[in-house]
């Protein structure tokens, strides 16, 4: 009997990656629109990868099994 596979979600995919050490890697909020009140300074830190909090990353990781 196949085992069976799991969808994965959509919106996740798009969002999320994992590094090769399997954390969870997510681009930072605050960057898409309204730049111009926001500093220079701040939105090149925007542009930066971060990694998702401990607390969250198992569950993100079962919404994106198979990257």
């Amino acid at each position: 009997m196949p085992k069976i596979k799991i969808k994965t979600h959509s919106a996740s995919k798009k969002r999320f990656n994992l590094t090769a050490s399997g954390l969870v890697k997510r681009s930072k909020a605050y960057k898409s629109h309204i730049l111009t009140k926001k500093s220079t300074k701040r939105k090149r830190g925007l542009r930066k990868s971060t990694l998702v909090h401990d607390t969250q990353a198992a569950t993100i990781k079962k919404l994106i099994p198979y990257k």
